[in-house]
């Protein structure tokens, strides 16, 4: 466990590392919240890759690569007299502190769902959202995590089905919705039905406590292993110049191989 002091001196540390790099690195001179954007989408991912592969050592090392765009973003801003790093750890501070008044007040929530609607509650109290409740789910956020981000505000503000079990015939109107439009041809109407169908099917992860992200990479490693599977039994042979039945049935051994 670390002492006060080391954490202290740890940042202290990062800040004076940023702070001499921004003075003589050339490539971090040049660099501005623009110009860092993307990069910090990117480790963003590296540490979602982490979590998921439970990498102890990933998961410290992209941390960190996070840690120094909070404080070059701090640089950035206390550059431009907007603000610095203290100040963005004082607001975090106060905001956490303001949305947890169960922990620093007298208000009772002794589940999670519960802490999540009071935060919700306070989030949309205090900055009174001209989007309202789902105002805050960032635009740049990918669709899937989107969508699940959307859905969970919406049951947080008392919006959703009564029970678990309810999603599932809105799962299967949405198939036969989209059964529907492609015999009309019509695409335009098909992709908004299929837009429908993700939807729900994220919802009912979202009813059941599954991540649908998870949930998905776990199905492409799946394949790309079972494809790979089948490469290394077709060998020299191109899939292009096999049968149906013979393609199935590399698929269905590589299946077999993973039991």
């Amino acid at each position: 466990m670390m002492t006060k002091q080391e954490k202290l001196r740890a940042t202290e540390r990062i800040l004076e590392v940023m702070d001499t790099l921004r003075e003589k690195c050339p490539w971090d001179r040049e660099q501005t919240f623009e110009s860092l954007r993307n990069n910090t989408i990117e480790e963003t991912y590296e540490l979602v890759d982490a979590i998921a592969d439970n990498n102890m050592e990933g998961i410290k090392e992209e941390l960190g690569d996070l840690l120094l765009h909070v404080v070059f973003y701090s640089k950035l801003g206390e550059e431009q007299g907007a603000f610095n790093f203290a100040d963005v750890a004082d607001a975090e501070c106060d905001k956490l502190i303001y949305r947890h008044p169960h922990v620093y007040s007298d208000i009772h929530a002794d589940t999670p769902d519960e802490v999540m609607k009071n935060w919700e509650e306070l989030k949309l109290r205090k900055k009174k959202r001209k989007g309202g409740i789902l105002g805050g789910v960032p635009r740049s956020l990918p669709a899937m995590v989107k969508a699940y981000r959307i859905g969970e505000k919406a049951a947080s503000a008392g919006f959703d089905w009564e029970q678990k079990e309810d999603i599932w015939p809105k799962v299967k109107e949405e198939i036969a919705e989209i059964e529907v439009e492609m015999a009309r041809d019509d695409k335009e109407r098909t992709t908004e039905e299929i837009g429908d169908l993700f939807f729900a099917l994220i919802n009912m992860c979202r009813l059941y406590g599954i991540d649908p992200e998870l949930a998905l990479e776990k199905c492409n490693k799946k394949f790309i292993s079972r494809f790979q599977h089948m490469e290394a039994e077709a060998g020299d042979k191109l899939f292009s110049e096999m049968s149906a039945e013979e393609l199935d049935q590399l698929w269905r051994s590589a299946k077999k191989d993973e039991k």
